[in-house]
């Protein structure tokens, strides 16, 4: 596999282990250029693993490993095709797929005035689900200019939690957007439950 990639395995999935001290800093890297005959993204992406802990948020910051980015269509494929399918990670397990320069916490200032729309679904439908809802992100499906800011995957049981965060809570045009896009590509219901949460309301409750 070709190092340009830079795929990474997972940090120890044991419960028992603590998480890596080490890890590396995504800011030092050197930007990340499509190859030859590639289809660029318009943005490039960084996929973090983590799991369940603390909401402070060094320790949460240090509890996120870097497992890959990717630039052009063809390397977000040699990335995916190298991970773990959801249902087969443990429950309360997160993967996050997220634009280069943002992290994938409240605090980032790309985050923090905004918020997320929340969907569970089955453990028979989140592969698949998780699959399109991040195709859609890179292919810039959801007509929302730069509002998206990544995809969140969370295990839990008995089903698992979806997550699309985007940049303005306030903004509701691009928020409802979102959301029917969200309910077309996935194919829902109009019966089934998609609750948007404005980070801004979990804030006032991460302990200081």
């Amino acid at each position: 596999m070709s190092n340009k990639y830079e795929i990474r395995p997972y940090a120890s999935d044991s419960d028992d282990s603590a998480d890596e001290d080490a890890d590396i800093d995504v800011d030092k890297l050197e930007p990340l250029e499509a190859g030859p005959g590639e289809h660029k993204l318009q943005y490039t992406y960084c996929l973090w693993f983590g799991k369940k802990g603390s909401h402070r948020a060094a320790e949460y910051d240090k509890s996120l490993h870097f497992v890959g980015r990717c630039a052009s269509v063809e390397q977000w494929w040699s990335l995916y095709c190298h991970l773990i399918k959801p249902t087969s990670l443990k429950p309360y397990r997160r993967l996050h797929l997220f634009k280069s320069g943002i992290k994938p916490m409240w605090e980032d200032p790309s985050n923090s005035k905004g918020g997320k729309w929340v969907i569970r679904l089955k453990k028979s439908k989140i592969d698949r689900a998780w699959e399109n809802v991040c195709m859609a992100m890179l292919g810039e499906q959801f007509l929302v200019g730069s509002e998206i800011c990544g995809v969140v995957l969370c295990t839990q049981y008995p089903e698992d939690v979806l997550s699309v965060w985007n940049r303005t809570a306030t903004d509701t045009v691009s928020t409802n957007r979102i959301r029917d896009t969200l309910r077309r590509i996935l194919n829902l219901p109009q019966s089934q439950h998609i609750e948007y949460k404005p980070h801004g309301d979990s804030l006032k409750f991460v302990p200081a």
